[in-house]
């Protein structure tokens, strides 16, 4: 696989868990929760989607055959700004993994878009401190 399919793949998947708007190739749309993405095909599972009348749908599946577009409704989580923030407080030791949707802090503490998810201790509380200021600011 090259590098631009492996970023085109983590581009999609970061969409997962996100409100999209989905177009077909019969020009039906819907708009939902992306829970759901199989990246061989990119047939796709949008949950409490609503179609072109507003109707609610618990769930709709569709065949990557028929999705003409995707179109990311929210921005995505902005993991370098993060990892800049991280280093104002921990210089010369955070490393972004951008690709992997991580960030190494101390080569002990690891952060996603959710938080400190692995490691322990007064760094890691420091980490998520942080972590929650970012947030705060972002969501403004």
């Amino acid at each position: 696989m090259s590098i631009a399919q492996r970023k085109f793949f983590t581009e999609v998947a970061a969409l997962a868990d996100t409100n999209v708007i989905v177009t077909t190739t019969t020009g039906k749309t819907y708009s939902g929760i992306l829970i759901g993405i199989n990246p061989d095909t990119l047939s796709l599972c949008l949950a409490e989607a609503k179609d072109e009348k507003r109707q609610t749908l618990h769930r709709v599946f569709l065949n990557g055959n028929v999705v003409a577009q995707i179109l990311s409704v929210e921005k995505p989580f902005d993991l370098k700004a993060l990892a800049d923030r991280l280093e104002k407080v921990f210089p010369t030791m955070v490393k972004l993994y951008e690709d992997n949707g991580f960030i190494w802090v101390m080569n002990k503490v690891k952060v996603t878009e959710k938080g400190v998810v692995d490691g322990s201790g007064p760094a890691a509380d420091r980490v998520q401190r942080v972590y929650e200021h970012f947030m705060s600011e972002i969501k403004g």
